[in-house]
């Protein structure tokens, strides 16, 4: 351990906890039964008699059980309470903290209760490895994220495939900047071309893609980067965009194209993010067109030059149509670098929030912000103060004990020691105060919410140091590091009149605090901040919204014992209304027009002025607002100087965004100061741009191909199946007349009580679609046409297996595809003839599985439970079950 000498232990006093009970002692418990239920209706996990605080909800004890619990279900030592899961976790920490000198028995034990209430009472929850390992394993991976590096030499490419299998197996993720790999047009020094890194990427991501996270089914998580200077930066660029194509040619030629079905799954390159470096002198020759040079890896000699506005068009264009690549500020990055002495920040982890030196490891937690809300709404900065300093304790313990994948990921991580305290729940605290998530004042809060979190978890590192000494590189990068410390103390002076002068001046005080102790000491860690995603912990802690995102929705529903669902509005509406000024009478009326309609538009009493502070990042059902992508631009530069590592968000876009919007998006991404960014544009696949250019006139150049259609007519006597269904409350029927060898031929829509009119369209709808069937046109064309269409009527369905359907023809062809496509042989034969139809579903807990808003078109679904993902910071989050597609 380190030099002792340097100070007196640290001294822990009560705060949260009672001297006279133990926090578990202080709540109420009682007995429950954990089950998830997957999008079939049947439990895809379960376990009895659960000790539960009974103010954690059925979704928040359920994910402890099903991913966090120790012991096989069978098993006498499994864990049968959420309490020996907290136990298992804070003693720990609590006990390794004493043992190894940070403070002595008394004080380890106030520190021990401490953590465990902050626990219990959902204020805060560390990263997923550490509740899948910490008090399981001698020596337990503990950090989410990992950064990873490759030698431009066999060997080192064939150990990083390792060293990744090992980071998945332990339930993290891993980031690499592949720029260090020779290109695909240089020579290897026995003769020949070299393969290029985006060949050795399509190894990578097969190993990937065969390797669950954590144990578990969830996927690998990773993020593969290349210099925008790269001479295979097209190639890269390009990669997903191909593979992508690929896949759905498999579609439409009836493989499986479900998330991890077939077509899919035998694609490359679906397995991690992809993220273009670009610097300041690159993003110059775009905006000024300039020419741009690809250069050698092995000598740095020109092997081309381009112009840049080449490089970024193709990457605006890959973004429209897949979503990636996302971008990374290579020269703001280092600008904010403490360390540069040790070596340049080169690679993020998968969810782009952790960015340091190469082969370097972070552990993260995250607090739940709405817990700090007072009764007066006011922000308790007393008591996050405190829960920020104690996790960067509790983070700081477990870097030594932690285990590494590689010795020198181990040297780098107790060198440097970085640590990632972030936050959830920023829509929630928002919209619970009346405040807009798109506003000045809705930013300037975030904005010293986070600087007081840094400041304070900055006082903490010192009064580390003070204990056990500086990080080992320290000395050599101190005028790097106070320089960074300046330029958060400078944006922190620039908080206008819309943020509450009593917070800013909390944290005009910590910062001067930080300078005073910052120099006297030192600091103990290279990194101490940062927002990640927080999915399945934000689910933990029952957060009303993840990570720094807004609002997914306003209204959930709840799945009752024998089935059935509710609606429930979320919490933050009442209290957002309630903290606005209105009555409690006012209030239940636009409760019950929000239950019935999905939407606050229209609702009895709301001033038109309060519409966006209940403005969501979806658009409800039956509403026309969401946070526009602008907003979420504005939030993170709002908070990102006050961050030492960066932020984990995509900006969702709506379908229609041109790549001239994107291209706007990226550079104003670069001039507002982020480090990062992603985006994601509504049913981003298999279609081609949309532009505000005119296109040229390709009739020159087609060839007209003229073939006679043969109409192939069914017999008089066919199987059919006829399936009932129901959207947003308005019935129907769906026929599928088969040909003797399975493939569909005919499809009739028959509509309940819906009038003349609309029964009269749906016949000749059903009619159209029938004779162009006969004529061979593919039952897959026309549903890659209209799924996912948008009208009214929309909503939740009874089918399970699509829980909600935004209009009546993205139900009926969806249903269609899942079912028509597939035949006799493996629908009417398999689920018709010999099979009873089990269509009931009974999920036994509250969640938030579906909501009144328009899902992503086409979401993954979750591999857990089966139910579509939403996406959350720059991953996914199953709303059924609190999975996530990233690593915290």
């Amino acid at each position: 351990m380190e030099n002792q000498s340097v100070s007196e232990k640290i001294v822990v006093n009560r705060y949260f906890s009672s001297s006279s009970k133990h926090p578990f002692e202080q709540i109420g418990w009682n007995k429950r039964d954990a089950v998830l239920s997957g999008a079939d209706g049947k439990p895809v996990f379960e376990q009895k008699n659960i000790d539960v605080p009974e103010s954690w909800s059925d979704l928040a004890f359920t994910i402890a059980s099903q991913k966090y619990f120790r012991g096989n279900l069978e098993s006498e030592l499994r864990e049968k309470s959420v309490g020996d899961l907290i136990s298992r976790v804070c003693n720990t920490i609590a006990d390794w903290g004493i043992q190894d000198g940070y403070f002595n028995e008394e004080s380890g034990n106030i520190f021990r209760e401490e953590l465990i209430w902050l626990c219990v009472n959902q204020y805060a929850a560390f990263n997923s490895p550490v509740w899948f390992n910490v008090g399981v394993e001698d020596v337990p991976q503990a950090s989410a994220c990992f950064i990873l590096k490759v030698n431009d030499d066999l060997e080192s490419i064939l150990d990083l495939a390792k060293t990744e299998a090992m980071i998945f197996k332990g339930g993290s993720g891993s980031g690499i900047n592949f720029s260090s790999l020779r290109s695909s047009k240089e020579n290897l020094s026995g003769g020949g071309k070299a393969s290029g890194p985006v060949c050795f990427m399509k190894g990578f991501d097969s190993f990937a893609g065969v390797i669950k996270s954590g144990g578990k089914t969830r996927r690998a998580a990773k993020m593969v980067i290349l210099n925008a200077e790269h001479p295979d930066i097209f190639e890269f660029i390009d990669s997903k965009i191909i593979e992508e194509d690929k896949a759905r040619a498999l579609v439409r030629e009836g493989y499986d194209g479900s998330f991890d079905g077939e077509a899919w799954s035998s694609v490359y390159f679906q397995n991690a993010n992809h993220s273009v470096r670009v610097t300041d002198e690159f993003m110059s020759a775009v905006t000024n067109d300039e020419e741009w040079s690809l250069k050698a890896v092995t000598d740095g000699t020109v092997l081309k030059t381009v112009k840049a506005r080449e490089i970024w068009n193709r990457i605006t264009d890959a973004a429209w149509k897949c979503g990636d690549p996302g971008l990374q500020f290579d020269t703001t990055i280092n600008k904010w670098h403490t360390c540069p002495e040790s070596g340049r920040i080169n690679a993020s982890n998968p969810c782009s929030e952790f960015m340091f030196i190469d082969e370097s490891a972070c552990n993260l937690a995250s607090l739940n912000l709405l817990k700090f809300l007072e009764s007066d709404n006011r922000f308790n900065t007393e008591a996050f103060v405190q829960a920020c300093q104690l996790f960067i304790t509790a983070m700081e313990i477990i870097v030594d004990r932690a285990g590494y994948p590689t010795p020198e990921i181990t040297k780098n991580s107790k060198k440097f020691r970085p640590l990632g305290l972030g936050y959830t729940n920023l829509g929630g605290l928002l919209m619970t105060q009346g405040i807009p998530y798109d506003s000045v004042k809705g930013r300037s809060y975030a904005g010293v919410i986070t600087s007081i979190m840094t400041a304070a978890s900055w006082i903490r590192s010192a009064k580390l140091a003070s204990v056990k000494g500086p990080f080992e590189e320290y000395e050599k990068n101190k005028y790097h590091f106070h320089n960074v410390i300046s330029l958060h103390m400078d944006h922190s002076r620039r908080f206008g009149r819309e943020t509450p002068s009593e917070l800013i001046e909390s944290s005009r005080q910590l910062w001067e605090t930080v300078k005073e102790e910052g120099q006297k000491y030192g600091l103990r860690n290279a990194q101490v901040t940062l927002l990640a995603p927080t999915g399945t912990i934000g689910f933990l802690m029952d957060s009303d919204s993840t990570g720094i995102e807004p609002m997914v929705a306003l209204v959930v529903f709840k799945h009752l014992v024998g089935g059935g669902t509710i609606k429930l509005v979320t919490r933050s509406v009442a209290a957002g209304l309630k903290n606005l000024g209105y009555n409690d009478n006012k209030i239940t009326d636009i409760i019950k027009y929000l239950e019935e309609n999905g939407t606050m538009e229209g609702a009895p009493h709301l001033n038109s002025d309060h519409l966006d502070v209940f403005d969501t990042a979806l658009r409800a059902l039956n509403g026309t607002r969401s946070i526009s992508p602008r907003a979420h631009l504005n939030m993170m530069a709002a908070v990102q100087p006050f961050l030492s590592g960066a932020i984990s968000k995509t900006v969702n876009l709506p379908g229609d965004t041109t790549n001239e919007e994107i291209s706007k998006i990226y550079i104003d991404a670069w001039k507002m100061g982020l480090k990062s960014v992603a985006l994601y544009r509504e049913g981003s696949k298999g279609t081609e741009p949309l532009s505000l250019k005119e296109k040229k006139d390709s009739s020159a150049i087609s060839k007209k191909l003229e073939f006679t259609l043969v109409r192939k007519k069914l017999p008089d006597e066919r199987l059919s199946v006829t399936h009932k269904f129901e959207v947003g409350g308005h019935e129907g029927y769906i026929t599928i007349g088969y040909y003797p060898d399975g493939d569909p031929g005919e499809v009739f829509i028959a509509m309940a009580k819906e009038g003349s009119t609309i029964s009269g369209l749906m016949d000749a709808f059903s009619i159209a679609i029938s004779i162009a069937l006969q004529h061979g046109v593919p039952l897959t064309l026309f549903c890659e046409k209209f799924m996912h269409t948008r009208f009214e009527p929309s909503g939740i369905t009874t089918n399970p297996d699509i829980p909600v359907a935004s209009s009546l023809l993205d139900y009926i062809f969806r249903w269609l595809f899942l079912k028509g496509r597939d035949g006799i042989d493996r629908f009417v034969r398999t689920n018709f003839l010999n099979e009873k139809c089990e269509s009931c579903y009974s999920p036994t807990y509250e969640s938030n599985t579906t909501g009144d808003y328009v899902a992503s078109s086409d979401a993954p679904i979750c591999p857990d439970c089966g139910f579509v993902m939403v996406r959350n910071g720059s991953c996914y989050k199953c709303m059924n079950c609190g999975s996530t597609s990233g690593c915290s």
